[in-house]
């Protein structure tokens, strides 16, 4: 299950001044048995020389805590399927192709000031066992100083985004829902989306 997990008690309550990033489930497909490329571009795997198939994107961010002050350090695993739906998992049976190109997992680090970003492509939509069928959507999990948060982020406009059931499940779904815009007019065939993960004490 996702969960948000403090790693130290505080005492007596405190303002909260940013709303927490809902969690997650961690789901099926994380790569256990795989090391993460420890780079902020998912689209050129370590020892590639070719760009994984898809929509490109950047993602970029701020981990915050409540009071809005950053977490610098933070460790962020990121993993997702391919621009097909499909994880390179042995458990995934979707029978997508995989992208010779995409490994789909990585480890970043936000900077002193909280940052973060990646480059990655935009994952595609896939059947589950029990026939629903996800949105698009990419899984981080985040190590700050006191907290780890799994969660996932989703985009703006996927019809599926009504019926997926972890989604809604969510308190305040709209959180994880970002909207994708041109990185710039030099840059139309990119997009670019804003998410910043808040923790609970960072």
């Amino acid at each position: 299950m996702g969960q948000t997990t403090s790693k130290t008690q505080t005492g007596g309550p405190e303002a909260a001044a940013l709303a927490i990033t809902p969690p997650q489930i961690v789901g099926p497909f994380y790569p256990v048995s795989e090391r993460p490329d420890l780079a902020n571009d998912l689209t050129r795997p370590n020892g590639s020389t070719a760009e994984a198939q898809g929509q490109l994107i950047h993602v970029r961010g701020r981990v915050l805590n409540r009071s809005g002050a950053p977490v610098p350090h933070a460790r962020i695993d990121i993993w997702q399927a391919n621009a097909a739906g499909k994880y390179r998992h042995p458990s995934d049976t979707n029978p997508a192709p995989l992208d010779p190109n995409f490994k789909g997992f990585a480890r970043l680090t936000t900077d002193a000031s909280g940052h973060y970003s990646f480059r990655t492509i935009k994952p595609g939509r896939y059947p589950t066992p029990e026939d629903d069928v996800r949105p698009p959507h990419i899984h981080l999990t985040i190590e700050g100083q006191f907290d780890c948060l799994v969660t996932q982020l989703y985009f703006a406009g996927e019809g599926d985004n009504a019926t997926d059931r972890w989604l809604n499940a969510a308190p305040h779904p709209e959180r994880l829902i970002v909207t994708l815009q041109p990185l710039s007019h030099l840059e139309k065939h990119e997009l670019v989306a804003q998410f910043d993960i808040v923790l609970a004490n960072g």
